[in-house]
């Protein structure tokens, strides 16, 4: 075994040919995310599993921001992303055109992740705010909540952490739903 050079590297998908593959059916709504640092790792991941859409809420800092870019390495270029003010109504948007929304968050009602995931769903996960998490009635508009397992004494995970780790489960299982 060795360690890949760069120009073996390289033969991956390039920025001028991300329209060519269809992407995974998966967005994420960011309810309020805080640090421009996040917002870069979570695009950078959102480019990596193939998203649909990114769709940035309420005062969660989008591009085009230095801070966001030096995160995202390109990603702000690659990831399609779209604003929308109020959260609730990015939710109501993708409900309208067909997707579970679901919340990851730990409630009273909250299953681990992974789940099963039938072939044909289309998913869209809520990720909220750094320290307060999804806002009330955000989370109440959605289909159902998911948690990360937590198996240390720390309760929560850094929300670019989670979404990195929620993404990866529920790809798993969408990829293996249509197998």
């Amino acid at each position: 075994m060795r360690k890949l050079t760069f120009d073996e590297i390289q033969h991956r998908r390039r920025p001028s040919e991300a329209g060519l593959k269809p992407r995974l059916p998966v967005r994420a709504i960011l309810n309020n995310v805080r640090s421009i640092y996040n917002v870069g790792s979570i695009f950078r991941s959102a480019d990596a599993f193939w998203l649909e859409e990114l769709i940035l809420t309420g005062y969660t800092p989008r591009p085009p921001r230095r801070e966001i870019d030096k995160t995202a390495l390109g990603a702000t270029k690659t990831v399609p992303w779209s604003y929308i003010q109020d959260p609730s109504e990015a939710v109501r948007r993708c409900r309208v055109e067909g997707w579970e929304v679901w919340a990851v968050e730990q409630t009273t009602h909250s299953v681990p992740l992974p789940v099963e995931i039938s072939s044909g769903r289309k998913i869209a996960l809520v990720f909220g705010n750094e320290v307060s998490g999804i806002d009330g009635a955000v989370l109440e508009s959605c289909d159902r909540a998911v948690e990360i397992p937590m198996h240390g004494t720390k309760h929560s995970l850094n929300v670019a952490v989670a979404f990195g780790i929620a993404l990866q489960l529920v790809c798993a299982e969408l990829r293996a739903g249509e197998r």
